[in-house]
């Protein structure tokens, strides 16, 4: 099936300078079922509790007259408490969103609420507030988190500085934050004087210091060994467990990925795939991971089938949809679905949209019997 949309580019990047408004510094395998988180932002079942809400989000960039569209009616929701990773190619939106969440950038259209605030109508003078207590950000780069000439402890305690709260408790919170991601001993020391693994795990004392409600996370191993990586994850993951915090990261790590309950990729400025993990038990009392993937269908009913489904199938434009009483059957326009007694409906042809699906080859349909 072509895509309906063009790839563009990810947004510029902000400087950290922006977060303080001048204050320079601180599975198993492939299913073709699909599942929807379909909620809405707010007012639907399921939707009120969420911490991140996306509801048909849209971010439109024009560069030398050009609009390319960084985000195409992206529906997300992130419920309190979840530690979730955000994965997908150069280009698909994955920056642009986090970004958006960050109150770095701007929606053009659409809904995007974060811990009750809602990011397409709040104020610039408002957005200096919600970038200091609502959400903590994590860069990829660690000269972008820590101040050079500032002690581990004196990093981590500037953003309560700027909040107002007072020398002693800053000073303990702050010894606090540094035990609790492993770095406790670096209170003294200066950014040059520790690891880029030591840095980034000073970085997320910096980012929880004003109790934020999510913390954000761009590549923050990218530039990181396998050991260091773990440390840096491990951190991440105790804050999630001991503070509650909800933790969105954006990664090309497949070793990050992995060691989170939930994983949403974006491809083309939507949200394409999840991959649900969760841990079964079996009649022996043995314990095991068991990760499935999803296709996500979006409020509008549609749905992205895997580039290698379509390409085995030799799907394009448009495919035939088949009701079952159960499920749907997809086809490519140049076969057949059999016929069946069972089906209450006739198959129809439909370009770019979907519902739960099974993709077949349109030869025996037998695929069509599983639900």
């Amino acid at each position: 099936m072509r895509e309906g949309w063009t790839r563009v580019g990810e947004g510029d990047r902000t400087s950290i300078d922006q977060l303080t408004s001048g204050a320079r510094g601180p599975g198993e395998r492939r299913d073709a079922t699909a599942v929807g988180r379909d909620r809405e932002v707010s007012g639907a079942p399921g939707a009120g509790d969420a911490v991140i809400a996306c509801d048909r989000l849209v971010r439109i960039y024009s560069t030398a007259g050009i609009e390319v569209q960084a985000l195409q009616s992206l529906d997300l929701v992130v419920d309190p408490g979840e530690l979730t990773a955000l994965v997908g190619a150069s280009g698909s939106g994955k920056s642009t969103l986090l970004n958006i969440l960050a109150g770095l950038d701007t929606p053009t259209a659409g809904r995007a609420r974060v811990a009750g605030h809602d990011l397409l109508t709040m104020r610039s003078k408002d957005r200096l507030g919600y970038r200091r207590s609502v959400v903590g950000f994590l860069w990829q780069q660690t000269a972008r988190n820590l101040f050079s000439h500032l002690t581990a402890a004196e990093n981590v305690a500037l953003p309560m500085r700027l909040a107002g709260l007072r020398r002693g408790k800053r000073r303990s919170r702050a010894m606090e934050l540094l035990d609790l991601v492993g770095v406790a001993y670096c209170a003294d020391r200066m950014p040059a004087q520790m690891s880029g693994g030591e840095q980034q795990r000073v970085a997320i004392g910096i980012a929880l210091a004003n109790q934020p409600a999510v913390l954000l996370a761009d590549e923050p191993t990218g530039e990181l060994d396998s050991d260091s990586a773990d440390q840096v994850f491990g951190a991440m993951r105790t804050a999630n467990a001991e503070l509650g915090v909800t933790i969105l990261v954006v990664t090309h790590d497949p070793l990050v990925s992995a060691q989170v309950r939930r994983t949403i990729a974006i491809r083309d400025g939507r949200i394409s795939t999840e991959v649900l993990r969760r841990t079964t038990v079996d009649d022996q009392g043995e314990a095991a991971d068991v990760a499935q993937e999803y296709s996500v269908l979006d409020r509008a009913g549609r749905l992205q089938i895997p580039r290698d489904f379509i390409d085995t199938l030799g799907m394009r434009d448009r495919v035939l949809l088949a009701l079952e009483p159960d499920h749907l059957g997809v086809w490519p326009d140049t076969a057949s679905p059999p016929t069946r007694t069972s089906t209450p409906h006739a198959a129809h042809g439909h370009g770019g949209r979907g519902g739960q699906a099974d993709v077949h080859d349109g030869v025996t349909g037998t695929e069509g019997d599983q639900p």
